[in-house]
């Protein structure tokens, strides 16, 4: 159970989140959870959607961005962020196990998301303090500057959501996945 109340529908959130949690419904057709209990601060949910929003209009793949998240999810200890991107991993970027699997250590199977993923994994590991070699392997590997960036924003999405699930204990409301580490 959340440590704060989560609204348990669209009318019971604030009246100012409320359109917010429609449009989730409408491209989800569900509302999960974490959109729910964030919606407690229309101003929160605004900020969520709308970095969400913008990065999906991004130059990474619908796949990659799914190999971010359960990278960073593993790596931040949020069991609520890795069972939603374990689900959608299989169901929409269509990742099997063993991608999942590898993203979940902080790589990929894929050469080039490998670079991305291992970027990212160690983003979160060093509060960003990467070196200069480490930007130009993600060159190497075909991402340019505006995607470096894009992974760097994904990173900073994805912590927040982890940390919102992580500090506030959102109730996990799809198919149970555990971190292989205490949270």
């Amino acid at each position: 159970m959340s440590r704060i109340a989560t609204p348990a529908t669209i009318i019971d959130a604030p009246t100012d989140a409320q359109p917010l949690l429609d449009a989730v419904n409408a491209q989800l057709g569900v509302v999960p959870n974490l959109f729910r209990l964030v919606a407690t601060s229309p101003q929160a949910l605004e900020g969520l959607l709308g970095l969400s929003g913008a990065l999906g209009k991004g130059k990474l793949t619908v796949a990659t961005r799914n190999r971010i998240a359960l990278a960073v999810a593993e790596a931040n200890g949020c069991d609520y962020c890795l069972s939603a991107h374990t689900y959608l991993g299989r169901n929409l970027a269509k990742l099997d196990d063993a991608e999942i699997t590898a993203n979940r250590s902080g790589a990929s199977n894929d050469p080039k998301a490998d670079a991305a993923i291992r970027f990212a994994s160690r983003l979160v590991k060093t509060s960003g303090h990467v070196g200069a070699e480490e930007v130009k392997v993600l060159a190497a590997a075909g991402y340019s500057d505006a995607e470096v960036l894009e992974i760097i924003a994904h990173v900073a999405l994805n912590t927040f959501t982890n940390l919102v699930n992580s500090a506030l204990g959102t109730e996990i409301d799809f198919p149970v996945v555990s971190t292989r580490r205490a949270a």
